[in-house]
């Protein structure tokens, strides 16, 4: 039986592997099929996708949009991405200036705070343009301003710390637009850590493709509620590890195995829509 996880991050965004390890990593995970879904980014897709081709495993091209509905903080991925559309990169590029500029707002705060972080080290250790706040941290530990990553968060980085920084996003519905004009499907990320059940109605309604059921944090009682939800509004079912390499203490690929039947849904429904 085949298996794909549909929800991993490389160094273009806030995890520590190259789009290149990510690929061996996958690979000694035995699936048969990846996605690349790093933040506000395609960058890595080309890279990935090569990787890929070498070991024979199969790729879709994707990310991970960060949105807004009513208040709460939406994760929509994109998959089957033509990266190279105009009003995709236009949009990311928009997004990706506004978390340069959240990291210079961190940096700022801590050095109220008397904690002397510099943003361009930041965008140094990050070396990609949609940088966050693992990067941060990451920085932090670095410099040895703080002792540990999770440390770095508690004391400053959460929501309702002294150097924590709200984000600026697209609204959901918009993010579902901006995936379908891109040729890609839109799929809600982890709604279990979100908690954005009571939105997903609106999402269907905007065009919403699918939801991703099984993920490291969803629950067995989790994963079969969003089963019955994707069952409910017609929707595709997705998973993935959420995998950020070694920036939250254990990588995670392959943790979570789709079967491949629903990659083959997943296939089915963008022929579909490409040829409308």
């Amino acid at each position: 039986m085949k298996f794909a996880d549909l929800h991993l991050h490389t160094q273009f965004s806030d995890g520590t592997f190259t789009p290149e390890d990510l690929v061996v990593r996958a690979q000694n995970a035995g699936l048969a099929c990846v996605a690349l879904t790093d933040h506000d980014s395609v960058e890595g897709c080309e890279r990935a996708a090569a990787a890929c081709a070498k070991v024979r495993m199969e790729f879709i091209a994707g990310a991970e949009l960060t949105a807004e509905h009513d208040d709460t903080e939406v994760h929509v991925l994109g998959y089957f991405l033509d990266t190279k559309n105009a009003v995709l990169l236009e949009r990311i590029g928009k997004f990706q200036a506004v978390r340069q500029n959240r990291i210079r707002e961190m940096c700022a705060a801590l050095n109220q705070l008397g904690v002397p972080l510099q943003a361009e080290s930041v965008f140094a250790l990050a070396n990609c343009k949609s940088p966050g706040r693992p990067h941060v941290a990451r920085a932090l530990v670095r410099e040895k301003l703080i002792g540990n990553l999770d440390e770095a968060f508690e004391k400053y980085l959460k929501k309702g710390r002294p150097a924590w920084v709200p984000k600026t996003k697209m609204s959901a519905l918009e993010g579902v637009e901006l995936i379908h004009q891109a040729g890609g499907l839109a799929v809600m990320a982890h709604p279990g850590l979100n908690r954005t059940d009571d939105i997903i109605p609106d999402l269907v309604d905007a065009g919403l493709d699918g939801i991703e059921c099984f993920h490291t944090k969803h629950s067995t009682v989790m994963a079969e509620r969003y089963l019955e939800m994707a069952e409910k509004y017609h929707l595709l079912v997705t998973g993935g590890s959420d995998c950020h390499g070694f920036s939250k203490k254990q990588p995670l690929i392959g943790t979570v195995k789709l079967p491949y039947e629903h990659v083959e849904r997943l296939k089915a429904k963008h022929v579909e829509r490409l040829n409308r």
